[in-house]
């Protein structure tokens, strides 16, 4: 009896999922995302590549003249790249939908303006 009970009980709720990619759901606050550097802001101090778990971002050079590569195929959005960096040149977006099958489309590189 109590299977009819619940059976029924559940028939007239909404349903929990979403009809994604129709529906999106609304991110909480804080949600960590893909980070995206600001190279305005940057100094090429390096925290952020030394404090990385996963090794998903690679500095070439140092200072003002730094290229930095985020391999997204690599990042798990731990978020401490942004919270280790000292001017605050890092955020973490709102993207999340990073799926893809080409690895290349998965490096993102970011240079300054000369």
């Amino acid at each position: 009896m109590a299977f009819v009970k619940e059976a029924l009980k559940q028939l007239f709720r909404r349903p929990a999922t979403l009809k994604y990619p129709y529906e999106k759901l609304t991110l909480p606050r804080d949600f960590r995302g893909r980070p995206i550097w600001d190279m305005e802001k940057c100094i090429g101090c390096g925290l952020c590549f030394d404090v990385c778990p996963s090794g998903a971002i690679k500095m070439i050079g140092k200072g003002l003249e730094a290229e930095i590569k985020h391999y997204v195929d690599r990042c798990m959005f731990c978020g401490q790249c942004a919270e280790t960096c000292p001017k605050n040149a890092i955020t973490m977006s709102e993207e999340y939908e990073l799926a893809g099958f080409d690895r290349s489309k998965m490096l993102y590189e970011y240079k300054r303006d000369t």
